[in-house]
Parts: structure tokens; C-alpha cells; sequence
């Protein structure tokens, strides 16, 4: 925070913005993960500590792809179910409060998507979802649930802090849950790259369908209201995926 004060006067444009950004995630997620496998590994092998010394092959991918995008009714299903929790009167407070933190990183989130040439786009991309997909996933997966003990305990203590840490309630359920995805998944394969290019896929595709269609995108919600249906059926489509890929790696 300090460095970025000095480096951009506490601006608060989109630009200087997006720096504070990228520091705090390299700096909080980034590299302390990385430093402290360095510690934690006899061989000061960093990366293979973090189980990213391994490489997918091209079936691997591909399945990872496929289950992600397949996903993407079903979390926008599982996010609009979400949205309709409400809290008790007693907490009416609390849920107006997080109705505005809600509104505020929307309102931030789409200030920083906003791009009107390929280069801003590629820009974004590197930004919101390349960094955060291979950051978090350091932090979360590579490090956090190997702690906790790579069960299944261990998967979920890691997904429901993953959700949490973004303060975002209305969206809390379907990021636990894809956390949790995440998380069997690198337990599955042995690979943290997989995760991390779910994560990225993720990611990616909502930077594009803004930059494709802005505002007026209807992405997010393909899988609720009307198209209900196809929320479902994505849901049991990602099912079957992660069943495939469980039967491909059950000897792990």
C-alpha cells in the first residue's frame, strides 16, 4: 500500500487502481506462498513443494476446460439462489451493509473490465485473471489445503475461506463450491496446474463476455429465470465430468 502511495499519489483512477491491484496480489497472494515452500522444503524446491513440478497432459486439459465451461450455468444457477437468502430482521443492518459492499466491488469490478481495444483486454486478462487464478490457487490449494491435510476437511476449510476472503456474500455458495471443485481436483491429478487453469478459464470468460457484449451481457445469467433448466443440466454435466475425472485418477 505504502509503495503504491508513493508511486501513485493515492489516486484513486482506474489506472492507478488497477496497480494496487496487482501489488496486493503479488505481494499477498503471490509470493508469500512461494517463499514459504522455499522454507518448508528440505531441498529448497519450491515448486515441487507446491506441486507445480508436475505437467497435465492434453486429455487433462481439455477435460478441465470443458468441466469449467459446462459450469458455467450451473454457478450462475447456484448464484441466483444465493442471491435470494435473506437474513433474519435482527440482522437487517448487517444485510444492508453487505448489500453496499456487494453493489460497491460490482460497481469497481466493471470499472476495471471496461477496455476499448485489444490491448486493455489483454491487460485485464493478465490482471483479473491470469494473476488471481495463479496466486490464489498458490495460496489456497497449494499451500493452505496441503497444511490442513489434503482430506476432506481440509478441502472444504480451504474453499469456505477461499469464498470468504472476497467478501462477496451474494456470490458465497457457488465460490465455495467451485473452491471445492478446485480442490478435489488438485487432490485428483497431484497437479496444481489444473486447478489453476480451471481457475483462469473462469476467470477469462467473464473479462471477454464483458468486453464482447459490456453491460448489456445476459452471461451471467444463462442458467436462471427462464433458462432454469440449463442450470441444471450443467449441474449434472459437471458431475459427470468430475466423475471422469475422479475414475481417471482414483489410484492417487
Amino acid at each position: 500500500m505504502g509503495i503504491w502511495y508513493v508511486a501513485c499519489g493515492g489516486s484513486q483512477s482506474t489506472e492507478s487502481l488497477k496497480w494496487l491491484q496487482f501489488m496486493q496480489t503479488v505481494a499477498t497472494f503471490l509470493l508469500p506462498p512461494i517463499f514459504c515452500a522455499w522454507l518448508w522444503d528440505n531441498n529448497r524446491h519450491p515448486f515441487a513443494w507446491l506441486k507445480m513440478d508436475t505437467s497435465m497432459s492434453g486429455t487433462t486439459a481439455a477435460l478441465a476446460i470443458g468441466i469449467m465451461v459446462c459450469a458455467i450455468p450451473a454457478i450462475n444457477l447456484l448464484a441466483d439462489l444465493n442471491s435470494r437468502i435473506e437474513l433474519p430482521e435482527s440482522l437487517a443492518s448487517i444485510e444492508q451493509k453487505m448489500k453496499q459492499m456487494e453493489e460497491a466491488a460490482t460497481a469497481l469490478t466493471e470499472r476495471f473490465l471496461q477496455a476499448d481495444n485489444v490491448g486493455i483486454l489483454l491487460i485485464n486478462i493478465a490482471l483479473m485473471a491470469l494473476l488471481p487464478a495463479l496466486a490464489e490457487e498458490l495460496s489456497f490449494r497449494g499451500t493452505l489445503q496441503q497444511l490442513l491435510g489434503n482430506r476432506h476437511t481440509a478441502i472444504w476449510v480451504t474453499a469456505f475461506i477461499f469464498s470468504a476472503i472476497h467478501m462477496q456474500f451474494y456470490g458465497f455458495i457457488p465460490r465455495m463450491l467451485m473452491g471445492a471443485m478446485f480442490g478435489y481436483i488438485f487432490v485428483w491429478t497431484g497437479c496444481l496446474w489444473v486447478p489453476v487453469l480451471m481457475h483462469f478459464i473462469n476467470n477469462s470468460l467473464a473479462v471477454l463476455a464483458f468486453y464482447i457484449w459490456g453491460q448489456n451481457s445476459n452471461a451471467d445469467t444463462i442458467g436462471t429465470g427462464a433458462t432454469w433448466w440449463l442450470g441444471v443440466i450443467s449441474l449434472m454435466i459437471t458431475s459427470l465430468g468430475l466423475l471422469i475425472f475422479y475414475r481417471r485418477t482414483h489410484t492417487r
